[in-house]
């Protein structure tokens, strides 16, 4: 199915504060994720290439041990096998992330 209304997909709950919208096809997924004011992302890594582009807030990034405070707008490239993690700020946090290949777990 080529068309998608993201209001009319349930959400998926993934962590305490965080919880996503997902849409793939053959080699892409994307997910509209929604954290929770001050929500930690802890420290991990997996084999996708994944784009995060910030809709709204703000939230500190580390990337490879490279740190930074992303804000709405911005857009991060994080390579496959990355070590990453995120905290949202003090005010609820909209991403937008493209991962390729589709990855599998969050498929719903």
């Amino acid at each position: 199915m080529p068309f998608h209304d993201p209001k009319q997909r349930a959400y998926k709950q993934v962590l305490p504060g965080m919880q996503t919208r997902t849409f793939w096809g053959e080699q892409q997924l994307l997910s509209l994720v929604d954290l929770e004011a001050n929500t930690l992302l802890p420290a991990h890594s997996h084999p996708h290439e994944q784009s995060t582009f910030v809709l709204e807030g703000e939230l500190t990034f580390e990337i490879d041990g490279e740190k930074t405070l992303v804000q709405a707008g911005e857009i991060m490239i994080i390579p496959s096998g990355a070590v990453h993690q995120a905290t949202a700020g003090a005010a609820p946090v909209k991403l937008l992330d493209v991962f390729t290949p589709v990855r599998e777990d969050l498929k719903y």
